[in-house]
């Protein structure tokens, strides 16, 4: 084998190693962020009862953004209220509640 090759071979070798862990960290980050995106945004939906978020996967390139669907407290009828997650400073702020009659939202029976 030609002294050249060996160096080529390990660093290939190495670099489809680290591309593999990192595209793994990748996967288990992006699931992390969701879920720290679908509790601040809970969290903040304090005139909900039985609330739910939807969570965009992955968000835009400074916020994760997320939808919570719940009923408010008195209220038989359920509203959709957008969350925005800060990405550098983790806050959430949530918009107003939207009516069915302004927009309709199922949200899947596995939402977060």
């Amino acid at each position: 084998m030609p002294q050249r090759l060996i160096p080529a071979l390990a660093l290939s070798a190495a670099a489809a190693l680290f591309a593999s862990n990192a595209a793994a960290s990748s996967g288990d980050a992006w699931e992390a962020f969701r879920t720290e995106v679908s509790k601040k945004c809970l969290s903040a939906a304090t005139s909900l009862e039985k609330a739910s978020a939807v969570v965009d996967p992955f968000g835009s390139k400074s916020f994760g953004l997320a939808l919570v669907i719940g009923t408010p407290k008195g209220s038989k009828t359920a509203v959709t209220q957008i969350c925005v997650y800060d990405k550098h400073k983790k806050t959430v702020e949530l918009g107003g509640e939207l009516t069915p009659e302004t927009v309709t939202i199922k949200a899947p029976a596995k939402a977060r």
